[in-house]
């Protein structure tokens, strides 16, 4: 067994647009880009850093993006990400051409208010307030 500390964890996102999502991750989770270049662009949130990966251009023309984008639910992974308040999310969210789902579709779970939602692109995810 190591004594080496682990890695920090996080998740990669594969945009289209880096520039679109990097901005739109970074305006749902107040937090600044730590890393970034033509590529990549990486938001280090408390213990987790969210990679958004631009998808290399020959791929990425044959991607067809409808507006607004078709949310794209079929996928076996969901991002949690935290938020201060849902309801500016939600604003900040559909200002970006993303979504967080209506009020009546958030719920409560392990002192969190958590609502879905899809990025630009039509990633889906996810975002917690700790309740009071």
């Amino acid at each position: 067994m190591s004594s080496l500390p682990l890695a920090i964890p996080g998740a990669v996102i594969y945009a289209k647009n880096l520039t679109g999502l990097r901005h739109f991750y970074a305006q749902i989770t107040h937090c600044d880009v730590s890393q970034a270049d033509a590529t990549y662009a990486i938001l280090t949130l408390a213990q987790f850093q969210l990679v958004i990966h631009a998808i290399p251009r020959h791929i990425a023309e044959s991607i067809n993006i409808k507006t607004p984008p078709e949310r794209r639910g079929d996928t076996a992974i969901k991002l949690i990400l935290p938020v201060t308040d849902i309801s500016q999310a939600r604003q900040t969210a559909a200002r970006l051409g993303g979504q967080i789902d209506a009020p009546e579709r958030e719920w409560e779970f392990q002192h969190c208010r958590i609502c879905d939602g899809h990025d630009p692109e039509g990633n889906v995810f996810q975002v917690r307030a700790t309740l009071p």
